[in-house]
């Protein structure tokens, strides 16, 4: 198996920034873009150069899958190590020291857990993968990575077939307003309580029928109680739908998903499992219908539906206004290793609605053209109004210079306010209080 150009590329960038001194580069590739291949290649070479690889996935469901792909791509597993950064954390003192740590989804690195790995083995050189490396806050990933080695952007890998073109709709189906955070995150009770509706579930159908009839979808919830509800109003509406998390026995989630895979399953509703890294089949629609301010999970899931096949454009479903809050899956986003700027939430999400136009008409949501140029929608041909502003001119004006104001007072006599008599006061040399008592005498202050 080998490589695409940009995917090798990257790792080389990785093998000069090792040679440059740099301990823990981080690989930066939007969803799609092969990441999996790219540490499976750096893991295959490690291996077959006699030395050992320590994998670190935050989730236990990431496990067979890496192992798989590693096997596939010629990795010597009895030298690689894949597991959970928790059980790894807590049997530091028996693992073999690795000659390399690779670590998925390199944005949660920021936890302690992961640290605690890195300082047992803080001679050891680390390598990171991720689509966003930023934290929830915003904040770059700086205390762990020493580089980021920026790969093609999701524009690049739509334009040269290695993701599939989407069209975004957003629709409203619920009033989000008066939503709670915790933690940088919103309150799980406030989203179920303002999805869990008949009219929400009745227009979420509604719009599937409209935007995707027939299409398989991967339905985002904000909670098992609102992911199998999901699942239930799409079943009473006549569509197959089911319904799987993180609890979901094995051998029934994977029956789950290979009914998916070969359509006896329409909808696949979830909350949260089908993102980072996990593998589902190909599918050509995603409903969003939980609000979210990780930018991490928002692209992970927007992005599911974008796998390539020939002539396949897929359709994204935004209910809960996502794309205000991050802007589109493709927007070219400038990443640092820094800490972010602090700002409020409504001014970040301000800045990115100014960045997105939503057609009025048919919700099709779409990037906002340049300054200057009218936003017409590519869907329906909508041509948004232009705000202008009207300026009357008078062409019969003179111009005038202005200069700064000098003041010419002769005798006191020429000194027509308390002002004027301080100003005469200190031109001459006089004291304040020569001024307070002329302007007394003439009954300019009480």
């Amino acid at each position: 198996m080998q490589l695409r150009p940009y995917q090798n590329d990257l790792v080389e960038q990785v093998r000069q920034a090792w040679r440059e001194g740099y301990k823990a580069p981080c690989i930066v590739l939007g969803c799609g873009g092969g990441k999996s291949c790219i540490v499976a290649e750096i893991a295959r070479r490690t291996t077959w150069n006699g030395k050992r690889v320590l994998f670190l996935v935050h989730r236990r469901e990431l496990v067979d899958q890496i192992f798989r792909t590693f096997v596939r791509w010629g990795v010597l597993m009895d030298l690689c190590q894949i597991g959970m950064v928790q059980t790894f954390t807590r049997r530091l003192k028996k693992l073999p020291k690795p000659a390399l740590i690779i670590t998925d989804e390199n944005h949660h690195s920021l936890a302690q857990s992961y640290k605690r790995i890195y300082e047992h083995f803080s001679d050891v050189p680390r390598v990171g993968v991720t689509a966003t490396p930023v934290r929830l806050n915003g904040d770059g990933l700086g205390d762990v990575n020493d580089k980021l080695i920026i790969g093609v952007s999701t524009k690049w890998l739509i334009e040269h077939n290695c993701l599939a073109p989407y069209d975004y709709y957003a629709p409203s189906v619920a009033d989000l307003t008066g939503l709670h955070t915790k933690m940088g995150e919103y309150v799980t009770a406030d989203i179920e309580k303002a999805m869990i509706k008949n009219t929400v579930f009745g227009d979420v159908i509604k719009y599937y029928k409209q935007l995707a009839d027939g299409k398989k979808a991967v339905c985002y919830c904000s909670s098992v109680k609102h992911s199998l509800a999901t699942a239930k109003a799409f079943r009473d509406a006549g569509i197959s739908a089911e319904h799987i998390d993180g609890a979901t026995p094995k051998a029934q989630r994977e029956q789950i998903i290979a009914d998916f895979r070969n359509g006896t399953i329409t909808i696949l509703c979830n909350v949260d499992l089908i993102s980072e890294g996990f593998d589902v089949p190909d599918c050509e629609c995603t409903i969003l219908l939980r609000p979210t301010h990780s930018l991490t999970l928002y692209i992970q899931q927007s992005m599911r539906c974008m796998r390539y096949k020939p002539n396949k454009r897929a359709v994204i479903i935004d209910h809960v206004g996502n794309y205000a809050r991050h802007g589109m899956p493709d927007d070219d986003r400038e990443w640092t290793l820094e800490k972010r700027k602090k700002l409020s939430v409504k001014k970040i999400e301000k800045e990115q609605e100014e960045k997105v136009r939503q057609c009025p008409e048919c919700f099709f949501t779409f990037s906002a053209p340049p300054a200057g140029q009218k936003a017409v929608c590519p869907h329906c041909g909508y041509v948004f109004p232009t705000a202008e502003r009207t300026v009357e001119t008078d062409t019969t004006a003179k111009l005038i210079k202005v200069e700064g104001f000098k003041l010419d007072f002769s005798t006191p006599d020429d000194c027509h306010s308390y002002a004027d008599l301080l100003a005469y006061a200190k031109s001459h040399g006089y004291k304040t209080g020569w001024a307070y008592f002329q302007a007394r005498k003439r009954g300019m202050i009480a």
